[in-house]
Formats: C-alpha cells, structure tokens, sequence
C-alpha cells in the first residue's frame, strides 16, 4: 500500500472521529494511531493521548462529550466556512462553492452541511484531484482547524485529536506527497 494511499485512508478516518460517536470508534482512533506511527508522523503522540482516552470511557459518555464540545460550545463549530467567515455571505458564497466543486469532483456529502469538517474530511480522503486537495487543506481546513483550537481548553480531549489532524494535515501540505504520486513519484 502506497503513503497516498494510507494518507487517503487516514483523512477518511478522521473524517470518523469527527462524526459523532458511533461503536467503532475506539478501533478507527488506534488503527489511526498505529497507521501515522507508520508514516513516523509527529502527529502520531496526540492521536494515542485521544486514542487512549476513549478507551476509558463508556460510549454514553463518549457521546455526551462530543455534544458538548461541538454542539453546544459557539467557539467550537466543526463547520470549516462557520470558522473562518462567520454567518455572512462569504460562508454562503464558501458553501455554494463547496457545492460546486463536489458536484464537479462525483462527490456526495451525505446529510451535513458542505463545510462540516467531517464532509470535507471524506472529501480530501476520496477524491482524485491532488491539488483540489492540497488547496482545500491549506486554505480552508488548517486555518479552520487554527480557530477551533482557539475555542479548546488544551486538556480537552478533543484538542489532542484536533491537534494530530493539524499536524498530519500541515504535513501533507508541507511535503507535496499527493502532487508528487499524481506526478508519477513515489510516496
């Protein structure tokens, strides 16, 4: 299996453990830990801090966290267009675009809106369109991300799980992994 692969996958699981609390996610959070210690990824240590604390808990309270961290907290919206322009026209304007380039690329969103961060997650986990997805992480998803974590108390457990996705997402940015696959490289 190749990185671009695995990286693919990985957005894909994440995409999971933004959702809401479904049976396996105690399996999704260790098989993510144990898949970026495979890429020697520094965002390996904050995914085992989450994966370790679910295993703690009972899935009610699993539940009941989550609810209270994105559901009822105003500065932790898991909605990327929310975060970065407020309810105004630019997140009208961001979720029509949103559409759009879903439609373009054969994307279904499923039931939440376009800029749910779980939605765009599946999204940079399937689609073809390498430079889609690099655009997509670097001007939308990251400094989304930057502002939720300004809503987080750092020993919320969704911070650690908030504070992986950064960093495996800055790395991918970084390293131009998917354009240099699309480009006949390896990675």
């Amino acid at each position: 299996m190749t990185n671009s692969t695995i990286r693919k996958e990985l957005r894909l699981a994440f995409a999971t453990l933004f959702s809401y609390p479904e049976g396996t996610v105690r399996e999704t959070a260790a098989a993510c830990t144990e898949r970026l210690r495979g890429l020697d990824s520094a965002a390996a240590a904050p995914m085992a801090r989450f994966a370790a604390y679910l295993r703690e808990q009972t899935p009610a309270r699993l539940e009941e966290l989550f609810t209270a961290t994105f559901d009822l907290q105003p500065l932790c919206h898991p909605y990327v267009g929310y975060l970065l322009c407020g309810e105004s026209q630019q997140r009208t304007l961001f979720l029509i675009r949103l559409q759009q380039l879903f439609r373009e690329q054969g994307f279904a969103p499923g039931g939440e809106l376009p800029d749910h961060l779980a939605t765009l997650l599946r999204f940079v986990g399937t689609v073809a369109d390498p430079e889609c997805c690099r655009e997509l992480i670097r001007d939308g998803l990251l400094p989304a991300l930057e502002k939720l974590t300004e809503g987080l108390e750092a020993e919320q457990p969704y911070a650690a799980l908030i504070e992986a996705l950064q960093s495996f997402l800055a790395e991918t940015v970084d390293t131009g992994a998917e354009l240099l696959t699309a480009a006949g490289g390896r990675s």
